[in-house]
């Protein structure tokens, strides 16, 4: 392994604490409505742990890291860009 230094090590152990505390807010919220839902709190878990993951990727200049982790952010927060206008339009509806 390179040497990296404990601050980049900690960063990327944070983005991956971050991206997978996701499923664990997705797995309570689905057994507190006993059935599957992936509230929007798994996106902007998703978004900052993939953020993190990206810095992190680009500091060890790993490009099969920093594709992965630039689309997923990519995609992330386009899901939170529509959640965020389906909401808007609800309450201009209201």
């Amino acid at each position: 392994m390179m040497e990296q230094p404990w601050v980049w090590l900690a960063i990327g152990f944070a983005g991956q604490a971050l991206f997978s505390a996701r499923f664990l807010v997705q797995w309570v919220s689905s057994e507190r409505r006993k059935r599957s839902v992936i509230p929007i709190a798994f996106w902007y878990f998703s978004l900052a742990g993939g953020a993190t993951l990206f810095a992190y990727a680009l500091h060890i200049g790993d490009p099969v890291f920093i594709l992965g982790q630039s689309m997923g952010v990519l995609i992330y927060s386009r899901n939170l860009y529509f959640i965020h206008k389906e909401r808007r339009q609800l309450a201009q509806a209201e």
